[in-house]
């Protein structure tokens, strides 16, 4: 997370999801239709939830925040060979890349990120995964996380294995996810887009490059749900199931209804509103990928485990990750978007 201040099939299962049996689900002021998956599709819908595997995430995670990748620092040779990782299980995975965009990158150019006080930054990428929706393949669902750290100091590998390597895997297990369901023949109504963004760390670059050249037009973007850091607790919430919700009811009221949903019928986590207070003093919202997708309307949640001891320290490794918790989060987020990307109806923009 970027650390400058900027201005049921079981009970795991999501019931909300899918195109019948509607219900309505209210949250304070807010109402939103969801709907229970059933017959093949539920099947499709189970199948893809439990893919999301703890195996997987960790055999990723060790990977991508190993001392190989140094740290991932914005536009490094350690950035790229962890980006050439990823590429390389979306292809494994038979997931594509936006036919518009022509590869998996989208260039952030150096002079680009030096306009907005990004230094000497080399030339950086963000990585672009997508899956088309099959009724409505011009609405896009983005899934975001930044796959960026700060680098080696002193010799030292800064690792981020949750800032934001939890992120990164989630995305990509949460990619997986929707293709098991599309290769059992339910794919998501919506496109899905899986955006791994470059420069967050120094300034949200490879966030903000993306939506002042968006592949697909902003007009067209339902929600993004922002990945940054998810796999340890903080010391507020120490030994709790839980995540903060940053965001989700900032533009819609119906994006929190959704993701209470979605958390009810899987695994019940504690939701933590507490980086929406206004007087919120860390002021979250605007320090993360998300920001740069609701500065332009677009409604968002951003998912997020605090900031716990290792916040920016070479002591954020591998080992200390909670797995299970990590996969929990994951899940929440996968049955977020499922709903965002099968119901009838795009969620509304009804707040400013």
């Amino acid at each position: 997370m970027n650390k400058i201040l900027l201005p049921l099939f079981s009970a795991v299962v999501l019931s909300s999801c899918g195109s019948t049996n509607s219900t309505a689900v209210k949250t304070d002021s807010a109402t939103a239709a969801v709907s229970t998956p059933s017959g093949k599709e539920g099947k499709a819908y189970k199948t893809a939830y439990q893919s999301i595997s703890l195996e997987s995430l960790k055999k990723n995670l060790t990977v991508i925040a190993s001392d190989e990748m140094e740290g991932r620092d914005t536009g490094s040779k350690g950035q790229k060979k962890a980006g050439e990782y990823m590429i390389n299980f979306y292809k494994q995975n038979g997931i594509s890349f936006p036919k518009a965009l022509g590869s998996f990158y989208q260039k952030v150019p150096a002079a680009y990120m030096a306009k907005r006080g990004g230094g000497s930054l080399p030339d950086s990428e963000n990585i672009l995964a997508f899956i088309e929706g099959s009724e409505k393949p011009e609405e896009i669902i983005v899934i975001s996380g930044h796959y960026d750290h700060v680098g080696s100091r002193n010799g030292v590998v800064y690792n981020g294995a949750d800032d934001d390597g939890s992120g990164t895997v989630a995305v990509m297990e949460i990619a997986k996810a929707f293709n098991e369901a599309k290769k059992a023949g339910h794919g998501p109504k919506r496109s899905i887009l899986f955006l791994h963004v470059t420069g967050e760390e120094h300034g949200l670059f490879g966030s903000e490059f993306y939506t002042d050249n968006p592949v697909f037009p902003l007009v067209n973007t339902v929600a993004d749900l922002n990945i940054d850091m998810i796999g340890r607790d903080d010391p507020e919430n120490r030994g709790k199931q839980y995540v903060y919700v940053i965001g989700s009811e900032m533009l819609s009221s119906q994006l929190k209804v959704i993701t209470e949903a979605a958390n009810k019928n899987t695994n019940s986590l504690e939701l933590n509103y507490k980086y929406d207070d206004p007087a919120d003093t860390e002021r979250l919202y605007y320090r993360s990928d998300h920001y740069n997708f609701a500065k332009n309307n677009i409604p968002v949640a951003f998912f997020f485990d605090g900031i716990h001891e290792d916040y920016h320290k070479p002591t954020d490794d591998v080992e200390k990750i909670d797995f299970p918790l990590l996969q929990k989060r994951t899940q929440l987020v996968f049955a977020t978007a499922w709903e965002l990307a099968n119901r009838k109806d795009r969620i509304v923009v009804d707040k400013k």
